[in-house]
């Protein structure tokens, strides 16, 4: 049976986003459970997938970040059927719906810059529930813990973590876990 991607993240919650190939080789050689592809093409996609399925990591494909593939639903059968990715990433809640009734992972990915942004995570996330949130940037507690008592999903904190320090605030926030592009915090 598939384990909840709430249950692999409380395992590892420590998320490696690479952006590059550099990213892509380091964390192979980490310890990182879970990976955000934020890079990549159409023609690439699947072989960057593979590399990491092939190291036994979950590949998470953020649908807006590789070129080539639109914001429709038909992306999520290409992503589906040729490549080996367990879930997506997306800002649309229309690809989240999608996603999950091909049995994907689910990650929203919401930018919170003001009040409206927040409002529209407790409008949003109860129509479709994501199997996660992720919030943006990480660094704001006190949005983390309003998130949490908004929605029933678990929220993932993401965008501009550096340090021990920031990993252990978003976690003592309510975040079952972190997204990262810094390196060093995928070997903390």
């Amino acid at each position: 049976m598939k384990m909840s991607f709430r249950e692999i993240l409380e395992d590892t919650p420590v998320i490696a986003a690479i952006k590059d190939m550099d990213g892509l080789e380091k964390c192979l050689k980490s310890d990182i459970q879970v990976v955000f592809i934020l890079y990549g093409d159409i023609c690439s996609i699947g072989g960057i997938v593979k590399r990491i399925k092939d190291a036994g990591k979950i590949a998470m494909v953020h649908m807006e970040l590789v070129s080539g593939i639109s914001g429709k639903e038909v992306a999520l059968d290409f992503i589906k059927q040729y490549t080996e990715a367990d879930g997506i990433i997306t800002t649309k809640h229309t690809l989240i719906r999608y996603a999950k009734q091909l049995g994907l992972y689910t990650v929203h990915r919401y930018f919170v810059m003001d009040s409206m942004a927040l409002s529209n995570i407790e409008k949003q996330v109860g129509s479709f529930q994501p199997d996660v949130i992720e919030v943006l940037p990480a660094i704001m507690p006190d949005i983390i813990r309003k998130v949490n008592k908004i929605s029933k999903v678990p929220v993932i904190a993401g965008g501009l973590i550096s340090s021990r320090q920031d990993v252990m605030t978003a976690l003592d926030s309510g975040a079952i876990a972190i997204s990262a592009t810094s390196q060093q915090v995928w070997f903390l």
